[in-house]
């Protein structure tokens, strides 16, 4: 069922194609390594050279894994850095491990934070670029405690790549440019990062310009030097004093939330698909959930016959989609707080029920949550505007180790606020703005030391045999879970290569209209779909952003999204990318 790919290359070199804007940088074939010396993918050549060149010096997939993150915090800002947060699932001799990492609401903070004096929602720049919207960072601590049981190499070596790009200059590529130009006032919010991002005269820098970020090369030298402790500790009252400063109503970020983050080791979502074991992130994440639910719910169809052309797998794609998410909505929150049932949602009998819902000729008019054993008696669903942005990555080490990590600042540009050389989250938005419905609370509602509920999906396949096949993941808000579960179904069922099935359309409902890619077979067989009951379909320019490893023979596949992969590099004699042809972020 895994077919062979072979496309062998070197690892490139960690500055190749960083601090020289006159070269031209053109696309490689999807790398292949083998077991010997392991695999990375990320959504940047350059933070992947990162990943590889720690496992050239004997790094474990944790070592690599933190420095690819470290690493796009320099070249991808838009996306994720140490100004956020991520989720860590990770294979090994001991089993699966999952880190959370995500950030925490102030301890003062309350139900209404994002809401004005007459209940209503506070206007959206207010939300989302103030330090309202900033949760306490937690990919240091993440990293820190992932390094602490798995790691090999010395702390400080991890950072040198990212530090390099920091100090020496990386070259803006289409992608970045993107995501820059018309963003000014969020990208631009702060003086440094004009001064970083932008001309003189105010406009995004071109494709092709070399960007030095030499305060976030100091702040990652005192960590490296120092550890976590330089920001949770040393940094904690000028980091909250700026925060709080940025912050118009409700509580603010202390030191004392600072101090107080702490990453935690949770109980892993598993469930079995096929043949085969997939592991993802349970709660506060819903992703580990959702892709459990979704597959679980279309395995006793005959996936593979029906094949990726087919109107009625997609039909039926689209419909389990729409019942995992209103579960998802109604249960899934921070179990540090609220009583997720992950059992009961997991739990093969229930996930059958669920699938009994699904007609292959029909829709289901409204998808309701149901009730997992173990559900709380009194819930309601909230009101989480979207999420968006996010990155990932995946790594596997000479000993077969495998990390999957995905890692956030939330939207393009996080906060807007730029702090150490680096963006600050906005991922507090992620919370509902309303903490009660008719009377019921709302399991993703703000609460003080609080996690807000993400889409995150890092994700693990096993085969029978307990061999890691697949380390999955993806960016994109709410899509997440959707394009982790449908580039399984490609790898599994319809025995794609890992680029063919990243390259697979996205299919996703959002409330009564679903989305769809424009020049995709979903797109050319909207008719059939409305004709099952699917009344609003929208076709969009291509949307997503994912990141897989797969095995093959002899080693493994390593595959970035095609929808991002050409915009990567740079080509200063062509105009950049228009931004509508990617998710930007």
């Amino acid at each position: 069922m895994f077919k062979p790919l072979i496309a062998l290359s070197p690892i490139a070199l960690l500055l190749s194609a960083c601090a020289q804007p006159a070269q031209t940088v053109v696309s490689t074939p999807d790398p292949v390594a083998t077991p010997d010396s392991g695999a990375v993918t990320s959504a940047d050549p350059r933070a992947t050279a990162a990943g590889e060149a720690i496992l050239a010096k004997g790094g474990s997939a944790t070592d690599a894994a933190i420095a690819v993150m470290l690493a796009l915090t320099v070249v991808e800002p838009q996306s994720s850095g140490i100004g956020g947060g991520g989720f860590m699932v990770r294979s090994g001799e001991d089993g699966v491990t999952t880190l959370d990492g995500r950030e925490t609401a102030p301890s003062a903070a309350t139900g209404t934070r994002f809401l004005d004096e007459k209940g209503e929602p506070l206007p959206r720049e207010l939300r989302v670029t103030s330090g309202l919207s900033v949760g306490v960072p937690g990919n240091l601590a993440l990293a820190a405690k992932a390094h602490e049981k798995y790691g090999v190499l010395a702390w400080a070596d991890l950072f040198e790549p990212a530090i390099a790009l920091a100090r020496d200059g990386f070259v803006v590529n289409r992608r970045l440019h993107a995501s820059l130009s018309g963003r000014q006032e969020r990208a631009g919010k702060t003086k440094a990062a004009r001064e970083i991002f932008f001309g003189p005269d105010g406009e995004a820098l071109p494709v092709g310009a070399l960007v030095k970020v030499p305060e976030l090369a100091d702040t990652m030298e005192r960590i490296a030097a120092g550890g976590i402790g330089v920001f949770y500790q040393d940094s904690a009252d000028t980091f909250a004093s700026y925060v709080a400063g940025e912050t118009p109503q409700d509580g603010v970020i202390t030191a004392g939330d600072v101090t107080a983050y702490q990453a935690k080791e949770r109980t892993p979502a598993c469930a079995r698909y096929r043949l085969y074991k997939v592991c993802g992130m349970g709660p506060p994440s819903s992703g580990g959930v959702a892709v459990a639910q979704m597959l679980g719910q279309l395995e006793r169809f005959d996936v593979a016959a029906m094949g990726p052309q087919s109107a009625e797998f997609w039909h039926l794609f689209l419909e389990s989609q729409r019942i995992a998410y209103a579960d998802r909505e109604l249960y899934i929150g921070d179990e540090d707080f609220v009583e997720v049932p992950v059992a009961g949602l997991l739990d093969p009998a229930y996930i059958a029920s669920r699938s009994a819902l699904l007609d292959p000729d029909k829709a289901l008019e409204e998808a309701k949550p149901g009730t997992p054993p173990g559900a709380p008696l009194a819930r309601a669903d909230g009101d989480e505007p979207m999420e968006n942005g996010t990155t990932h990555f995946a790594v596997v080490d000479a000993k077969g180790n495998a990390v999957s990590y995905t890692s956030t600042i939330e939207g393009a540009w996080g906060s807007g606020l730029h702090w150490g050389g680096f963006y600050l989250n906005n991922e507090l938005t992620d919370f509902s703005m309303t903490p009660l419905v008719d009377g019921k609370p709302v399991a993703n509602r703000v609460q003080g030391g609080k996690r807000p509920r993400s889409s995150m999906a890092p994700t693990i396949v096993f085969d029978e045999n307990g061999e890691v096949v697949l380390v999955i993941g993806a960016a994109g808000g709410p899509t997440i879970p959707v394009q982790v579960a449908r580039s399984i179904i490609g790898v599994v069922d319809f025995g794609m290569s890992a680029k063919d099935a990243l390259n697979l359309p996205l299919l996703m409902s959002f409330g009564e209209v679903a989305i769809t890619e424009e020049g995709s077979v979903v797109a050319d067989l909207v008719d059939d779909l409305k004709a099952r009951g699917h009344a609003q379909i929208r076709v969009i320019a291509p949307r997503g952003k994912t990141n897989a490893l797969r095995r093959i023979e002899g080693g493994w596949e390593a595959a970035g999204d095609p929808r991002v992969a050409s915009l990567l590099f740079y080509e200063p004699a062509e105009e950049p990318a228009a931004e509508s042809a990617v998710n930007a972020p």
